[in-house]
């Protein structure tokens, strides 16, 4: 059966598939930070059980477009090259999608 519908019912429905698609980004966002939670504490426990391991960590922070590059361990180069890569990869991706946004606006 074909119904027509109002664009006050049309426009009803277009809230309602927003709310559920803000619902669903909001869950994974909170559901990223539920795991990256539980592998803290995996690792923590993991740790606190095996007491002859080793750790090594770093960081790269860009501040504007200068790198601060940050590290501890005996793994740390292979550590910092890694997020290193990563930063990169995501300066670019975001430079592609911005130039992507503004040819869809023109």
């Amino acid at each position: 059966m074909n119904v027509m519908r109002s664009s006050a019912e049309k426009s009803g429905d277009t809230a309602e598939d927003d709310a559920t698609v803000f619902s669903r980004l909001y869950m994974l966002l909170i559901s990223g930070f539920v795991l990256f939670f539980i592998g803290i504490l995996i690792i923590l426990f993991a740790v606190m059980l095996n007491n002859s391991g080793s750790a090594s960590g770093g960081v790269v922070v860009f501040i504007g477009p200068f790198p601060i590059y940050i590290g501890a361990g005996s793994d740390v180069s292979v550590i910092i090259a890694f997020s290193v890569i990563l930063a990169v990869l995501s300066i670019v991706v975001f430079f592609a999608v911005n130039r992507k946004m503004k040819s869809l606006d023109d």
